[in-house]
């Protein structure tokens, strides 16, 4: 008798990972103009870098005590894998390093940086981390390959990111504390996203994905308390915003992360390229911030890269 073949993950099967995929992104969009009415509506400035980091570490610590709990109420694993139980603390510091770059310095840094761009700007922008993990991907995995298709999507895609930069300075212009960081952000989420199956071969990745939110969330919670840091104006429509935030960190890190383990790489983060266009749409029409052409151009060109990536994929 022929074995039975077997069945596939229900994360593994092409329509459900397109429709988690596309989940993850969709609510990963909606985050940006959240992000800035919560400052708002919370009484964050531009200036108060301690708020701001107070306020992203509730966010995500929060996120990942949901997870964990939820992780413990169906019965999930909280102890090392084999591969894991061989260096314990060489696996404790990778699920710290994970913590820093998929939480801390990640949010960090698009904390402070959205509060100097325009919603809108800093999305497109930030599909960066979109071709960086492609590229990375690359290097790092065999399975992998650098070839001719990547690299003209890749110089395709980050065109669209030098597109922001044309124009009058009223659209906007290259800002240090604005894009810089929004840059440094997604670089973070790139190689935070790389490190998702090493994660996964030392612990359940849904537990995983607990521990880096709520230990990277407690991360950004300290030092921004230690800065003075505060929530100056608390009010039930900021606490909507707050809970909507945690809503897309737990539902988009769980989903997105469980996908880049049982999937290529590439066909899981393409889906990213989503973002920037509900980013910047979601932005203008809840910011009432104005849509230039060059987002248009440069969400066009970021497509378009992503298909050319994705072109003849199986």
């Amino acid at each position: 008798m022929n074995a039975a073949k077997p069945t596939a993950s229900l994360f593994q099967r092409p329509a459900w990972v397109a429709l988690f995929a596309f989940t993850a992104a969709f609510a990963w969009g909606w985050a940006y103009p959240l992000i800035k009415l919560g400052f708002a509506e919370f009484g964050i400035g531009r200036d108060m870098t301690g708020s701001k980091m107070l306020f992203a570490g509730i966010r995500f610590c929060l996120s990942g005590l949901i997870i964990l709990t939820i992780a413990r109420l169906t019965g999930r694993s909280f102890s090392l894998k084999e591969d894991g139980r061989k260096s314990v603390v060489g696996s404790c510091l990778f699920l710290l390093l994970f913590a820093l770059l998929n939480t801390t310095l990640h949010y960090a840094a698009f904390y402070i940086g959205l509060s100097y761009s325009l919603g809108s700007r800093a999305s497109i922008l930030n599909s960066l981390s979109v071709f960086a993990l492609v590229l990375l991907a690359c290097a790092f995995y065999k399975s992998d390959k650098l070839i001719f298709r990547k690299v003209l999507g890749c110089v395709t895609g980050f065109l669209g990111i030098m597109a922001l930069n044309l124009g009058g300075e009223e659209s906007g212009a290259f800002t240090l504390m604005g894009d810089g960081l929004i840059i440094a952000n997604a670089l973070c989420g790139a190689f935070a996203g790389l490190m998702t199956r090493g994660v996964n071969k030392r612990v359940d990745v849904f537990v995983g994905t607990g521990y880096s939110l709520s230990v990277g969330g407690a991360l950004l919670v300290i030092p921004g308390l230690m800065m003075g840091g505060t929530l100056h104006n608390v009010t039930p429509w900021g606490i909507v915003i707050l809970a909507l935030l945690i809503g897309i960190s737990t539902i988009g890190f769980t989903l997105y992360n469980k996908l880049l383990t049982c999937n290529p790489m590439g066909k899981v983060a393409i889906w990213n390229s989503l973002i920037p266009v509900v980013g910047a749409v979601t932005s203008c029409m809840c910011l009432g911030e104005t849509f230039y052409s060059k987002y248009a151009l440069a969400a066009v060109l970021a497509a378009t890269g992503i298909y050319i990536i994705n072109k003849g994929k199986k």
